[in-house]
């Protein structure tokens, strides 16, 4: 069982009442294993250290697993890699982890956006699972859905995403595909099976239409 926790965007509206919120329904999904596919904050670590520090009381059997969406980097992506792993959180960066007895891999790349920030932040299917066991499932976070096109060159069983908030305030997901292959939900990109969470948060305009947010399990 896993459980994705996508776009949280904890900032100015979402604070640490909301990370108290999401955590206590992830924690009682009883996860095996817990998915942060990125753009879990909306400002500096300085300023916002106290309102993710519940999320550090997510707990899942395999662990949680974290990688960075574009947000992180407009505020600091390194800085908020280093906060992930003061909250208990695996960060995958362009690395797997191998779970369940050798039955699983998991494995991260950094967000799209990423390299145009620093070279080491560029996402690399092939390195996120150079040297993992061959014929076992390969679970892949990747914070855009259209990072799929990479992910079909190294068999991907599974790509977990967000970013697109499954366009949060209608009519703006018909103009998600313009960026994006999907809206959300599960679909076959390029022939890897993903699933693009709706956001378990919002951005912007403190509200959603037509679109819910979701602690998607």
């Amino acid at each position: 069982r896993i459980v994705q926790l996508s776009d949280v965007h904890i900032g100015e509206t979402l604070d640490r009442r909301f990370a108290k919120t999401v955590t206590a329904h992830a924690n009682g999904l009883k996860p095996n294993l817990i998915a942060v596919t990125g753009d879990l904050i909306d400002g500096a670590v300085h300023k916002l250290r106290d309102e993710v520090q519940p999320l550090s009381g997510l707990r899942a059997e395999h662990g949680v697993y974290y990688v960075t969406g574009n947000h992180e980097y407009y505020h600091g992506g390194s800085a908020w890699q280093a906060e992930a792993r003061r909250l208990g959180f695996t960060v995958l960066h362009n690395e797997h982890v191998v779970v369940a007895d050798g039955k699983l891999v998991i494995g991260g790349v950094p967000d799209v956006e990423g390299g145009n920030f620093s070279p080491a932040h560029a996402p690399d299917a092939h390195a996120s699972f150079a040297a993992a066991p061959v014929d076992v499932p390969r679970i892949l976070h990747a914070h855009q859905p259209r990072f799929a096109k990479a992910a079909a060159a190294v068999n991907v069983a599974l790509m977990l995403s967000g970013h697109t908030h499954g366009g949060q305030i209608f009519p703006f997901m018909f103009f998600v595909k313009l960026q994006q292959p999907v809206i959300g939900g599960f679909s076959t990109l390029h022939g890897v099976p993903t699933y693009t969470s709706n956001g378990t948060g919002y951005w912007g305009p403190p509200f959603r239409i037509g679109a819910r947010g979701e602690v998607t399990e």
